[in-house]
């Protein structure tokens, strides 16, 4: 069978290829063709499009950009066309997957969307183009398919495959030996976007500047090193910061403590029981309208899951160097409560095997059509 599959981010990227190499273990005849990033080629098959040049974040970024998107979307048309695929996953990534969905769905292609955007906190009215226009929707958050009943459509729940990576995960043992110093580690996640990182990072390291962490900056795959080494220059604190390039989880095996900037990454230091500070800072419209759309009380997946505040978060103007060096103190003395409530978490979220569970909806889809 041919499958192609679309993940527009570092996080998409990390699922689709867990989610290919499942699907080969069950179809020893399939065929890979993607758009993703690098974790997704090393299993083989045809990258198309690497996620990190459709890497667009917010409303005005968006906007800007505007023109080159659509070039992608039309591009991305041309060649599922011509590679005519058996089914197109779609993986999270809405602005771009939704408009895919609605236009593969009318040629008859058969479309599976796996981890489905977070419709029920803003854009409520997506859950009906989704429904619509999918053969099968793959949910990863245990209320997601009680929110989908409710607007007469079907999700399965098949479990968060963070659980399975981080399961399997081996720690280099070269990182291990930063632990034999006898200071406390410390996280810096700045995120995966070149945007994301120059809006974060600065910050980040401002506020550790006089701490005695031994600080790890984890260095996103698409992003070139010059762009940290700079930041980090600019702070003069080249002697006390280690960047560490492709090795997040590694990273988060041996830290005391983190800071997140929001996404995917704020689960994975949970599942890691690594105590966090989650950080937000977006381009000030963006954040305004995004402020209006948005039905949930938290941004970050921990908080959301757990339904209270597990970790604090510090978004847009309360992402300061003095609110970081506040809240980390805060860390200690919050840090036996904070990991309870990421086991708690954990509970919640259910068994390991996801990415099995949705290859084997996806060959179901196939074999019964």
């Amino acid at each position: 069978m041919r499958y192609y599959i679309i993940a527009g981010e570092a996080s998409g990227d990390l699922h689709g290829s867990n989610l290919m190499l499942k699907i080969s273990e069950i179809d020893k005849t399939a065929e890979f063709r993607y758009w993703g990033g690098d974790k997704m080629k090393n299993n083989g098959g045809t990258l198309v499009e690497h996620y990190r040049n459709m890497a667009f974040m917010g409303f005005v970024e968006v906007i800007k950009n505007i023109k080159t998107i659509l070039r992608f979307i039309n591009k991305c048309k041309v060649d599922i066309l011509k590679d005519n695929p058996d089914v197109l996953i779609l993986i999270d990534y809405p602005g771009f997957n939704l408009r895919i969905a609605k236009w593969a769905k009318k040629k008859g292609i058969k479309v599976v969307y796996y981890i489905t955007p977070q419709v029920w906190a803003w854009h409520k009215s997506r859950v009906h183009i989704l429904g619509k226009y999918t053969d099968k929707l793959l949910v990863i958050l245990p209320f997601e398919s009680d929110f989908f009943k409710k607007h007469g459509y079907e999700a399965i729940y098949v479990g968060h495959p963070l659980l399975d990576s981080v399961a399997d995960f081996k720690c280099d043992p070269g990182l291990e030996q930063l632990k034999i110093n006898g200071k406390k580690i410390l996280a810096l996640l700045p995120g995966s976007r070149k945007q994301e990182i120059n809006k974060m990072l600065p910050v980040m390291l401002e506020a550790t500047k006089n701490t005695d962490f031994t600080i790890l900056v984890a260095g996103a795959p698409s992003i070139e090193d010059t762009l940290y080494t700079e930041i980090i220059k600019n702070t003069g604190m080249q002697n006390k910061v280690h960047l560490i390039r492709n090795k997040t989880y590694d990273i988060l095996s041996v830290a005391d403590s983190a800071l997140v900037s929001s996404g995917t990454a704020t689960l994975e230091t949970a599942l890691f029981k690594v105590p966090q500070v989650v950080c937000y800072k977006g381009n000030a419209i963006s954040y305004f309208i995004a402020k209006k759309l948005v039905d949930v009380q938290y941004i970050s997946l921990v908080n959301l899951i757990v339904g209270k505040e597990v970790v604090k978060e510090l978004i847009q103007n309360e992402f300061t160097a003095e609110n970081i060096t506040k809240e980390l103190k805060n860390l200690e003395v919050n840090r036996s409560r904070i990991i309870q409530d990421y086991d708690n978490l954990i509970l919640q979220l259910g068994l390991k095997g996801a990415s099995e569970r949705a290859a084997k909806q996806v060959i179901q889809l196939l074999q019964v059509s």
